[in-house]
């Protein structure tokens, strides 16, 4: 029988695979981060050991001690924030992460990770990464359907990376298409069946 949490029907077989798995979720600067809030709770709940990175750009939507509380682990944001450790952090977080879920995810980062550019915490710690990385981009619908975004996406697919979304509907300049951010239910919907298939 399904239990559901947080919109996502699991077996119980499913909440064992996931309890205890290591999740990073990567947080880029846009209107939508306050639906990787969402995403990062609705994880917590079915068990996953949940890390985020923040770009600094995220930070002047949400304050990382929101996630650090929503995820009960340090954020990190830069690449020189103190040391929390000996390990060099970026290799540690890739290497014991089981998933990587980035939401919101904009035409920007999507670039870099195209194009190979690793200049701040999150683009490092996913470039070094061989864990599954889902991305859910959201951004206005002009920068999705620019050929170059569209392009960045579909060569990422080639590459193995998951996407979901965007949705349609109402933009926070007021306009409506595509490009708004799915519903933090769905992405932690898609994570569990990541997390279920290895």
């Amino acid at each position: 029988m399904a239990t559901w949490v947080t919109g996502v029907p699991l077996t119980q077989n499913n909440m064992e695979s996931i309890k205890g798995k290591k999740v990073c979720v990567g947080v880029t600067g846009g209107i939508a981060v306050y639906k990787a809030c969402e995403v990062v709770s609705g994880l917590r709940k079915l068990g996953a050991d949940v890390t985020v990175i923040m770009t600094e750009n995220a930070t002047e939507f949400v304050t990382p001690l929101t996630f650090e509380i929503l995820s009960n682990n340090p954020v990190s944001v830069g690449m020189f924030d103190r040391i929390r450790s000996w390990e060099v952090e970026h290799i540690s977080i890739a290497k014991r992460s089981d998933l990587f879920v980035i939401a919101p995810a904009t035409a920007n980062f999507i670039g870099k990770v195209y194009a190979g550019i690793a200049d701040d915490m999150l683009t490092t710690t996913v470039m070094a990464t061989t864990a599954k990385v889902l991305i859910a981009p959201a951004m206005n619908h002009n920068m999705y359907l620019n050929p170059i975004t569209q392009r960045n996406i579909e060569e990422l697919k080639k590459l193995g990376y998951e996407f979901i979304g965007p949705g349609e509907g109402r933009l926070a300049n007021g306009d409506l298409g595509v490009g708004r951010l799915v519903d933090a239910s769905e992405i932690v919907e898609k994570a569990v069946q990541l997390l279920c298939a290895k």
